[in-house]
């Protein structure tokens, strides 16, 4: 990237981004605007990728609601995504999670979690 943009970028950088990683379970707070009233929503689930570099970062979080697979991609750095919480950690085999799609039930949301007692 082009020095200029990085240094005019790195100011929007957040500086409180929690180190999470692909496959771990997450909860994302963000900003929802109706009408003139603005509230914060939760988005609960797994981050299957996280893709770019800087200010173009993103993560993409599955869950499934009502029997149905629901994604959502999150720019990091959005001023709209208030706080995200690390639910569980995994340890996933692969950099994206994309083969949970083709999955139901219970093994769409099966990932490895990582042994808390070998930290």
């Amino acid at each position: 990237m082009n020095s200029i943009i990085k240094e005019i970028t790195s100011v929007q950088l957040k500086q409180d981004v929690p180190a999470f990683r692909v496959g771990d379970g997450v909860k994302v707070h963000t900003k929802v605007r109706e009408g003139d009233k603005e509230r914060v929503q939760i988005f609960a689930g797994i981050v299957i990728a996280r893709k770019g570099e800087g200010i173009h970062e993103t993560f993409t979080v599955r869950r499934i609601s009502y029997g149905e697979g629901v994604e959502k991609v999150f720019p990091i750095h959005s001023p709209n995504v208030v706080k995200i919480e690390i639910e569980r950690e995994s340890e996933p085999m692969r950099a994206r999670l994309y083969y949970l799609r083709g999955r139901k039930g219970k093994a769409a949301m099966a990932i490895r979690e990582k042994d808390r007692a070998a930290k």
